[in-house]
This record gives C-alpha cells, structure tokens and sequence, in this order.
C-alpha cells in the first residue's frame, strides 16, 4: 500500500531564513562583483574590464569560447578578451561571467532525487530559449534572458540541499495527486522554488526585472513590473521541458500560463526558427557552462 503524504505545518521552514542561510556560503563570485563595479564606474574602461577578466584564466578561456560559439557565430575569430568586449558589449559580457560562475556555487547539492547534470542542461536549454525569444523581440541584451533561464530553477538547488526530506515528500505527493512538482512543493513546504529563487536573486543584489522574471516564470501573469521577462521565461521553461532537455525533478510538460505567448507578442509562426536556433545553440552552450 502506498504510503499517503500531507501537509506538515510544523515542519515548513521561513524561506527568508534558508536563503539567508545560504548566501553565507554561496555568495557571488568576486569576478562578477568587481567587473559590476568596473562598469558602473564612468572612470573605467574597456582596458580596466579586460584586466579583470583575465586575472581569472579558464574564465578568460570559456568567454572566448563563448564568443566563437554558435550562440554568437561571428564570421571571424574573436582570439582576445578585448575583442570579445568590443564585439559583445560590456554589460553582456558582465551576464555571462555571471553564467558562468554561478554553477559553481552549488557543486555540493545532494543528488538522490536529481543529477546536477541534468538540472543544469534543463537550466542552460531554458536559457537558450529564452535567448533566442528575446533576440526575435529585438531585446537589446538577450545575454540576460540566458542568465534568468539559467538561474530559474536556482531555487529548487536550495530545496534539494537544504529541504531534502520535504522535496522526497514533495515527490511522493505528485505523485498520488499527478500534480506538478512545484504545486507538490508548496503543499508539503508552504512554498516552492520560485519563491527561493527570487529571493536568493535579491539577497544576491541582481537586477529587479531578473528577480522578477525567475519568481514568477510559472506565473507570469502576476508580475507586476516585468511581466513579458517573465512570460519568455516561462515559454522557454515548456519548450526545455517538451524537448526533454535535462530537466530539475519535473516529469511532464507545464501548461502555458493564461496570456503568456500573447505578452511576448510574437506570432505563433516564430515556433518552427525557435527550435531550429535553440537546438543549434544548445550543445554549444552546454559544453561551455558546464565544462569543468
């Protein structure tokens, strides 16, 4: 007889309190907090951000990768740091140092109910979605649509390390109730992954529209300032989810929130030149955030 999971009040945790306890441990990478403060420094330049990524080699190595990748598929060889700026842009590369070193914070999560491996391909495929999306829509910095499709289930990391009995429960009762797991979450913690992702994105000082966009990518419709980051977020999140592109514990596909592919405003036709460019972006971005 299959064992019959409830709600235990008495056991649900503050989620300010989890991700405080985290930050403790996980805070940002100090590549990514000096290049942030180069940038918003008017006396600096590209000179000053290029001495700083290259105090890092193999950081200085996979942005080059990047640069020469499919994601960005310059007819020429970017061969130096300096040209990747140029070519790229200061901001963008100051997102993908963040992609970049970001996985590292959380090498050490236990891996009984998900492999790292496969949330981080399910994160990276959501991010290429969310990418090329953003590139349809003519965003101006689409490298941050990758970062929030990378860090959308960053919550759930936390959950896993931190929660692991409650994410065990958390599975059982999908299961009876053949719910989604992030309604399991919220059932058996009193909240889910979204809710600790987007605090964890504050604690961490990350841009508002990122925070958002990660809080409400199941929900789009309830974000109040940035809902159409959000909506792309949560249509990459199906798309990675119904190509089966890694995946953070969940087993189906997602349903499309109400009036979500409408607050992206593009034409259903752009479905067919998604898939094609994410596809053809994917094990590019794969091999350089998840290279060791």
């Amino acid at each position: 007889m299959e064992q019959t999971i409830a709600r235990h009040p008495s056991k649900q945790r503050d989620p300010a309190m989890l991700v405080r306890g985290v930050i403790n441990v996980a805070s940002l990478p100090t590549i990514y907090t000096k290049l942030s403060e180069a940038i918003a420094d008017p006396r600096k330049n590209n000179k000053d951000f290029t001495k700083i990524i290259n105090e890092d080699t193999a950081m200085a190595a996979r942005l080059l990768r990047i640069a020469n990748s499919a994601l960005y598929n310059f007819p020429s060889k970017v061969d130096t740091v300096t040209h990747a700026i140029t070519i790229i842009g200061t901001n963008q590369l100051r997102d993908l140092v963040l992609a970049c070193s970001v996985i590292k914070l959380f090498q050490n999560v236990p891996e009984d109910l998900c492999t790292m491996k496969s949330c981080w391909r399910h994160s990276v495929a959501c991010g290429v979605f969310a990418r090329v999306l953003a590139g349809l829509r003519r965003e101006q910095n689409v490298e941050r649509f990758f970062v929030a499709g990378l860090l959308h289930d960053i919550g759930r990391l936390i959950m896993f390390s931190e929660l692991s009995q409650q994410m065990a429960e958390a599975y059982l009762y999908r299961k009876e109730q053949q719910c989604l797991l992030f309604q399991a979450e919220r059932e058996i913690a009193g909240f889910d992954h979204t809710t600790l992702g987007g605090l964890l994105l504050k604690a961490w000082q990350l841009p508002a529209r990122l925070e958002e966009a990660v809080t409400f990518h199941h929900a789009p419709h309830k974000a109040k300032k940035f809902p159409q980051d959000a909506a792309i977020l949560h249509v990459a999140d199906i798309l990675a989810h119904a190509l089966q592109l890694g995946s953070a514990g969940e087993n189906c596909v997602p349903p499309l929130a109400p009036n979500a592919w409408e607050q992206i405003d593009l034409p259903i036709s752009v479905i067919g030149t998604v898939m094609g460019k994410a596809q053809i972006q994917y094990n590019d971005a794969v091999s350089f955030i998840l290279a060791n």
